[in-house]
């Protein structure tokens, strides 16, 4: 049974394409990444799974009941209008103080309730977005850019993060990547956009794929590089931005495994 599933879906703002011809499905449990490069409709075909806008043509079906958790690519805090961490975390349905000390604390960012969003590191922020977008208890964990902004270390930790919460809740994660060239080793599948789906499979079958070397082979040789964990060393990390395991940013083609 598919949680959510688009076919010959296509998006028109006008007279101008955004998205055409999608046939998309997401099952329970899985990762999927998509990527594409500005303006290959990535946030738009996000936004048409969800509900929040009307395909031009095509259908779209979501399982009955679906409980989705949502970060979005970018939310900005004016300081002059107070919001702290635990009130955000109850907008906009009201959660407990043990619900919202027990979410933080998954996440990384333990205490912070009393925090001003607008205070926080970067690391910290995306973590409280993933920590109120787990308090709905989400079948599926949609994602916009989630690692936008911060550093590699940081990045590669928040995929990890990713990964646990997949394997101790069994939701699927369906993510959007900024970075062209690196996703998540953990993906059972990348999305290759580009206002059609250029390519799918795993990481390895789309690292090697003509479409996906033609489109994003600048620079890198077509090199699709994954972020795999090495748990045999740590490095000194900035408790705001870093969980303190070692990461390696893997860069081989090839390389397409669950890091243990």
């Amino acid at each position: 049974m598919s949680l959510i599933t688009a076919e010959k879906m296509g998006v028109r703002y006008g007279g101008r394409v955004a998205l055409e011809g999608v046939d998309f499905t997401i099952h329970p449990g899985e990762i999927v990444t998509v990527v594409g490069p500005n303006g290959s409709g990535k946030s738009t075909l996000l936004r048409a799974l969800l509900g929040v806008i009307r395909p031009s043509e095509g259908r779209v079906s979501r399982q009955k009941g679906l409980r989705v958790g949502y970060m979005p690519q970018r939310l900005a805090f004016d300081g002059r209008m107070p919001m702290t961490v635990r009130r955000f975390l109850s907008m906009p349905e009201r959660r407990s103080d043990a619900e919202a000390r027990a979410a933080l604390a998954r996440v990384g960012v333990p205490g912070v309730e009393r925090q001003q969003m607008d205070t926080l590191s970067g690391g910290q922020f995306q973590r409280v977005l993933l920590a109120r977008a787990l308090l709905a208890r989400p079948q599926i964990l949609v994602m916009d850019e989630p690692t936008q902004g911060l550093d590699q270390p940081g990045e590669a930790a928040f995929y990890k993060l990713i990964e646990e919460l997949r394997a101790e809740t069994g939701c699927a994660i369906l993510l959007v990547s900024h970075d062209l060239h690196v996703v998540m080793s953990a993906s059972d599948r990348v999305l290759c956009l580009n206002r059609h789906v250029c390519c799918e499979g795993t990481p390895m079958v789309v690292s090697n794929a003509p479409e996906y070397r033609a489109l994003f082979g600048l620079g890198t040789g077509g090199a699709l590089a994954l972020y795999r964990h090495d748990h045999d060393h740590d490095h000194d990390h900035d408790e705001h931005d870093h969980d303190g395991h070692g990461h390696n940013h893997g860069a081989g083609e090839g390389e397409h495994a669950h890091a243990g």
